[in-house]
């Protein structure tokens, strides 16, 4: 059955349903589902989605969507496609930055608003199936003493396993269960299920529905989702044999083995160094 509507792992589709300015209602419902209640959310600004190192050496962080809610607090909105090498010191990288645009020059008293990075996984880490009894498919992580106490209130990671995500229609309770249900499911939907069928979630399924899209975002949305078939593909392969698991998590064999993978399946170059954290110029030499 031809799909209705966009596949939201793409980095296309996501941007489309969360990243446009449009979007922003959608945006700010989806984080506010996120947040207690006396954290809520008001309004959003997008921010430059890039942010350079301080000298030319230094890596870049290219942000998925990043913004800043009215009370100067930073949101790093990611959507990640597969497992990739170092992925918990990426993420730990990408929040260095807000934190440090927050210096102000002269005198400063290091009183920094709260930043968030949130990561819409598909995959799970270290490849862990579902616990039955914890349930688990998101994780809140903060900076915590060896009791267990948190230590820092204003750095906050939250993931979701995606994968883990199991909820039917009829178990959705929350507004964030509605989220991910949304999620995971919308490339199968072929109409708008009636526990999420109210204004947000119909602009939502509006927003990404393939009619409605114009023959530029036709063409770019079909180069993102060959980008993203390719990538499944090929690690479904790479990893089918097994011979391949526990490698890609930090080792430097482990890297080299999957770029080999990759590239002789005809992937491309810019995927490659997405997926493996290898150079340009390291994959040009396998």
């Amino acid at each position: 059955m031809k799909a209705k509507f966009i596949n939201p792992f793409t980095d296309f589709g996501f941007k489309k349903i969360f990243g446009e300015e449009a979007s922003k209602p959608l945006l700010l419902d989806f984080l506010n589902s996120l947040l207690p209640e006396s954290d809520k959310i008001v309004d959003l600004t997008f921010k430059n989605n890039e942010q350079l190192g301080e000298t030319d050496t230094n890596r870049r962080a290219v942000y998925d969507i990043y913004c800043e809610n009215e009370k100067g607090e930073k949101f790093i909105v990611e959507l990640q496609k597969a497992k990739q090498n170092y992925f918990r010191e990426r993420t730990l990288y990408y929040a260095t930055f807000p934190i440090r645009e927050q210096a102000e020059k002269g005198f400063w008293d290091f009183n920094m608003k709260a930043v968030y990075c949130i990561g819409i996984l598909d995959f799970t880490f270290d490849n862990q199936k579902l616990d039955p009894e914890t349930n688990e498919f998101k994780h809140t992580i903060k900076l915590k003493n060896q009791n267990g106490k948190t230590f820092y209130e204003k750095l906050t990671f939250i993931y979701f396993e995606m994968p883990n995500f199991h909820k039917g229609e009829t178990e959705l309770e929350t507004r964030l269960d509605k989220w991910l249900y949304f999620i995971k499911h919308l490339e199968d939907f072929q109409t708008i299920p009636l526990s999420i069928k109210d204004e947000v979630f119909k602009q939502a399924f509006e927003k990404a529905e393939l009619a409605n899209l114009g023959s530029i975002e036709m063409d770019n949305y079909e180069k993102s989702l060959k980008i993203f078939r390719d990538l499944n593909g090929a690690f479904d392969t790479a990893f089918g044999d097994g011979k391949l698991e526990g490698k890609i998590e930090g080792k430097l064999e482990g890297k080299i083995e999957i770029a080999k993978s990759l590239k002789d399946m005809g992937v491309l170059t810019a995927t490659i160094i997405a997926s493996t954290g290898l150079t340009k110029e390291e994959i040009e030499k396998l």
